[in-house]
């Protein structure tokens, strides 16, 4: 399948529902994307007020060029349908649903926005943080309403019985990398897990580029202060930015010369290289757009 457009989603940043001077912060932050959670952030007597404040926040036009989405609780809970109602008609793009194992749930979510009259735009970001979801990632990943896959690594290890902050991530990386390839076969795009220690600013960079050499889009966060560095991360350098054009031109010149490669900086040049050079023109260029 054919990728879907780029949309830049270098930063998707988690704002608890229920804090109302964090939702106004939200407002002034680079982030890409905003995750108004009505999940873990929340207490179960605040549940119904922080639904309140995200249909607001998400409705509000207040908040810019960015893509805003409402995670809502399971449907296994007192809260999922309630939750799912109001983000179907507060102007969100998606919803962020935690905890999908199986296709059968996406179904439920998108009939349960069908009837509360979602638009036909609104997309589900299902969350991929238990065994079964890796193994059916692929279905997951392939549902028609699934936009982007969001790895719940907190979760994931938890259920797996594997440590967290271990270097390189290594007990997570099989699993990790299983639900990138499901992403990528469907041509849609996948958000790696947060990263906790919100103080080790190195640590989290070692993470983000990790994750973005792996091949993730992007990287869901917990705190405003990790925004800049996933930003980062994520945009291709300048000097990327001048490789890429180097290498689409000299692959053009090779081409009228009636030539299949080309060489830059010594290294030789083919069809699988233009592509990756147009991809980060690309990405350049969509992030320019939202600046």
């Amino acid at each position: 399948m054919s990728a879907a457009p780029i949309v830049p989603r270098r930063s998707v940043l988690y704002m608890p529902a229920a804090n109302e001077r964090a939702l106004e912060k939200a407002k002034t932050l680079a982030a890409d994307a905003i995750i108004f959670d009505l999940e873990d952030a929340v207490a179960p007597d605040a549940k119904e007020a922080a639904r309140v404040n995200a249909v607001a926040a998400a409705s509000s036009g207040e908040y810019g060029r960015r893509q805003l989405t409402i995670r809502c609780n399971g449907l296994d809970t007192a809260w999922g349908l309630d939750d799912l109602a109001a983000a179907a008609r507060s102007g969100a793009s998606a919803v962020v649903i935690p905890k999908v194992s199986a296709v059968t749930t996406l179904n439920q979510v998108s009939a349960a926005l069908d009837e509360s009259g979602a638009p036909s735009s609104m997309r589900i970001w299902p969350m991929i943080e238990t065994p079964t979801a890796v193994f059916d990632a692929r279905a997951i990943a392939a549902h028609p309403r699934v936009e982007v896959l969001v790895m719940g690594t907190n979760d994931l290890a938890r259920e797996l019985f594997a440590q967290l902050g271990t270097a390189g991530r290594h007990p997570l990386v099989p699993h990790l990398a299983t639900a990138l390839a499901a992403a990528r076969e469907a041509g849609i795009a996948i958000l790696d897990g947060v990263y906790n220690d919100v103080k080790d600013a190195d640590g989290f960079r070692a993470e983000c580029v990790q994750g973005f050499e792996m091949g993730f889009d992007g990287k869901t966060l917990i705190h405003p202060g990790q925004v800049d560095i996933a930003n980062e991360v994520w945009a291709p350098s300048a000097e990327q930015i001048d490789h890429a054009q180097r290498v689409i031109e000299a692959f053009q010149a090779a081409l009228a010369d009636g030539k299949g490669v080309a060489t830059v900086d010594g290294r030789m040049i083919e069809n699988l290289h233009v592509a990756q050079a147009q991809r980060t023109l690309a990405i350049a260029r969509a992030i320019a757009a939202t600046a």
